[in-house]
């Protein structure tokens, strides 16, 4: 699978092309020097600039998110930090802990995060600073509510039925059996589709990521 990526007119750097209402998307097997791009982008939540990294549960999100996070010296937010299994109405949790704050010139941030188990019980998150470049990492992280403060949209391109073998493997470690965890991912997985259908968030993503190739052939890790 080729990287697709969303560039600014003026921003062009690879060959192959096509015009896309005022945007250039860009089919390349080459490197995407992801400091670039962002480089290009300005801060939408107060100083900071947010990159989402969105995609299917199981994608391969986390693993970017901590790859980029080491590139930028970004602080992460995951959105399990405020969604769960049985909690569709949490977004507007990250808007009033999350992007209100750092808009309002917050240097640090706090909030609880949500239990995903019976036994899952968390500590609050204390005191997380707010750095200049930060990455919400999550499914719906560039839901249409969040736009607003992004600068920058990842979408990670994986087929569901790999997410699914990921996640269940993953998640056996909850004590879960195969079948309790199939069901559980399947009903996450037909709210998903809800949001995908609402959202559109690959349409609206200026980078998407395959999920099945390692990062490294795709991106320049270094800054």
């Amino acid at each position: 699978m080729l990287t697709s990526v969303r560039i600014p007119y003026g921003f062009l750097r690879k060959k192959s092309f096509e015009i896309c209402g005022c945007y250039y998307v860009v089919m390349s097997e080459s490197k995407l020097n992801i400091s670039e791009l962002l480089n290009s982008k300005r801060p939408k939540a107060g100083k900071t600039k947010f990159i989402a990294i969105d995609g299917h549960g199981g994608a391969g999100k986390s693993t970017l998110a901590n790859m980029l996070s080491k590139q930028f010296n970004a602080q992460l937010v995951p959105i399990d930090d405020f969604a769960s299994w049985d909690n569709s109405d949490w977004w507007p949790q990250v808007i009033k802990n999350i992007f209100e704050p750092i808009s309002g010139g917050a240097t640090s941030l706090n909030y609880p995060r949500s239990s995903w188990w019976e036994d899952h019980h968390p500590e609050p998150v204390v005191n997380q600073p707010v750095t200049d470049v930060m990455i919400l990492e999550g499914v719906s992280s560039s839901r249409t509510e969040f736009r607003k403060y992004l600068s920058l949209i990842i979408f990670v391109n994986t087929p569901k039925d790999l997410c699914m073998k990921r996640g269940i493997e993953r998640d056996l470690s909850t004590g879960k059996s195969v079948e309790e965890l199939t069901e559980m991912w399947t009903k996450w997985y037909q709210e998903e589709d809800g949001y995908i259908a609402r959202d559109h968030p690959r349409d609206f993503a200026d980078v998407v990521i395959d999920g099945t190739r390692p990062y490294n052939e795709q991106i320049v890790t270094a800054t």
